[in-house]
């Protein structure tokens, strides 16, 4: 099967440090042509992959100071997949909505995975008027605003087995992973490894829109809490199972909902336990009492510290194995592609009424 994998722009596949979206795709790639298919990355010129690339810009646009309209490169890496489509037997967009209306009006089978939020106001009346697109969710959760979209398969992501493990370290802290933002929830981090005397440490990027945020938040609170909260900044996966696998628990005390919240799935694959608020995809990342605990509140993470000693890291590991590889993520796609090709391959049959006369 010849596949297109159809990214962002804003970072290269991977990204360097922080992103989320573009490490999927960079995983979903590398597992579908190990599965021994033909991929076409459309990305960022600096991207690394075993896929041939196709790049639009020369380099991730986050790191290109020059580029002032991403919109319009976007715009330009959706032509050319257009243009080209018909060498591929299956497209597969990351770029959320912008690719429903040209892809509608040509005969190559495509899917896009919605990656962020969708209970904004002004999604209804778009997912109204393109309710046959077929679009894939990252988590049961993410649906829930969306009834009308035409949802094929949820696909929970994966990560290489073997990218980040368990290290033979004794756990000593909470973590922190990911981005600082109000919807992050990191104030409340500090409160709750405050409340039961651990120390905290913070791995996370801080965007230049939420920089005012961090400054006079954020900020004072580290500085307050003198040594027992650690600001480390944005770390890369080489350095996560050391950081996560050192922690008693990843602290995930979000308050939006969350599509699915891949710090999770890092935390597990190092054996170590999550503590995450029940909004958005949580309980359906987090087995609760197995791999972790889902709470309503920075009491019941506070509560659930205390039950940290029932769980097995060993046993988190495993979870993860079964249910948050790459190769599995990669496999449940391969699925979404054959059935939507197939229907695509089906022969359009048209009533004809009984005394219509013979041809």
């Amino acid at each position: 099967m010849h596949i297109a994998q159809v990214a962002p722009l804003t970072e290269a596949i991977p990204p360097k440090l922080y992103g989320g979206t573009e490490r999927v795709v960079s995983w979903l790639a590398e597992e579908l042509i190990a599965l021994g298919h033909e991929v076409t990355l459309y990305a960022s010129g600096d991207s690394l992959t075993s896929a041939r690339l196709d790049a639009v810009w020369p380099r991730a646009l986050r790191l290109d100071g020059a580029v002032r309209d991403p919109n319009a490169l976007h715009m330009l890496m959706l032509e050319r997949v257009y243009r080209q489509a018909s060498e591929f037997d299956l497209l597969h967009f990351h770029l959320d909505y912008y690719p429903f209306s040209l892809f509608s009006r040509q005969p190559t089978p495509f899917v896009t995975t919605l990656h962020g939020r969708l209970d904004l106001p002004e999604h209804q009346p778009l997912f109204d008027a393109f309710s046959s697109i077929p679009v894939v969710s990252i988590s049961n959760a993410q649906r829930r605003p969306l009834a009308q979209a035409h949802w094929v398969r949820t696909v929970h992501h994966g990560l290489p087995e073997g990218l980040l493990v368990p290290k033979p370290v004794t756990p000593s802290y909470f973590a922190f992973l990911g981005r600082i933002a109000p919807e992050k929830g990191v104030e409340r981090a500090i409160s709750i490894a405050q409340h039961c005397g651990a120390p905290l440490r913070i791995a996370a990027k801080v965007d230049r829109a939420d920089r005012e945020y961090y400054d006079e938040q954020i900020s004072p609170m580290i500085k307050a809490a003198g040594t027992g909260v650690e600001f480390i900044g944005e770390i890369g996966d080489g350095d996560k199972s050391e950081f996560l696998s050192g922690a008693l628990a990843l602290l995930v005390p979000i308050d939006w909902p969350e599509p699915f919240g891949l710090v999770m799935i890092e935390a597990m694959a190092c054996g170590t336990p999550v503590i995450a608020f029940n909004r958005g995809s949580a309980s359906e990342v987090v087995d609760d009492g197995v791999t972790g605990f889902v709470v309503e509140d920075v009491n019941g993470a506070i509560g659930a510290v205390d039950r940290l000693g029932q769980l097995s890291r060993p046993r988190i590991r495993k979870q993860f194995e079964s249910r948050f590889t790459a190769r599995r993520m990669a496999q449940d796609y391969l699925s979404v592609y054959r059935s939507l090709m197939s229907r695509a391959a089906a022969p359009h049959l048209r009533l004809v009424a009984d005394d219509a006369p013979a041809l």
